[in-house]
């Protein structure tokens, strides 16, 4: 019996481009302003704030909506303007073409707003790799944001793409992610390629250890994938 072809669910920054690299650090600043100017604490208060509602919720965005009353897209908006953007994006070649030819349906699913992940996947003309795009404003559940690592969330995607969780394949940077993922039965590969930039990002789970018992692969190149 043929194997059925996997559902692929590739996240964005740090897995298909070097986000420490062209985004992290704006994209940090500009929250960290935001917070100052509308939850009206000092910028050390803000950087700690960010750190604190990242570290819990496993997304900055969560703890400002439930705590503060903001409004998600507006603080997207707001904290994704990135001028420049385009200028510091940089993937591999061997990636885009090793993408083209992974057999499967291949979405991205990734915290990110929209607007901001179509400007890095044109740029590095990825758009056309993917089946479709899931992007933060699509992960709500009765009317609240749910992005990863919510779990809800990703049984919710399985059935938004009519496939078992068992059938999807989750390939992140982030493993917190991962572990959610693997939890409801989903395959999970730990993309390493960017994680020594990453590190120095307060935005993004990276754990210099040995293989956590919830990843099924690491990698550092797309064309790994072909092996699993």
């Amino acid at each position: 019996m043929t194997r059925p072809r996997p559902v692929w669910l590739f996240d964005l920054d740090n897995t298909l481009h070097d986000a420490s690299f062209a985004a992290f650090g704006p994209t940090n600043q500009a929250m960290n302003d935001y917070i100052v100017q509308h939850v009206k604490v000092s910028p050390l208060e803000a950087a700690a704030l960010r750190q604190h509602y990242w570290d819990r919720y496993g997304a900055t965005l969560l703890g400002l909506v439930r705590h503060h009353g903001v409004r998600s897209a507006h603080f997207l908006e707001e904290t994704h303007r990135l001028p420049g953007l385009e200028d510091r994006l940089r993937t591999n070649a061997h990636d885009r073409a090793a993408l083209r030819r992974l057999p499967g349906r291949k979405y991205i699913l990734t915290n990110a707003p929209r607007a901001y992940a179509m400007r890095v996947l044109n740029t590095l003309r990825l758009a056309d790799c993917f089946d479709g795009i899931l992007c933060i404003e699509d992960m709500h559940m009765f009317g609240h944001p749910r992005p990863k690592p919510d779990a809800r969330m990703f049984r919710a995607v399985a059935a938004r793409l009519k496939t078992r969780p068992s059938r999807c394949v989750l390939v992140e940077d982030t493993l917190q992610h991962q572990r959610s993922a693997r939890g409801l039965g989903m395959r999970t590969v730990w993309m390493q390629r960017y994680l020594k930039g990453a590190q120095s990002s307060t935005e993004v789970g990276v754990h210099p250890c040995p293989t956590p018992p919830y990843v099924c692969a690491r990698i550092r190149t797309l064309r790994m994938l072909y092996r699993l």
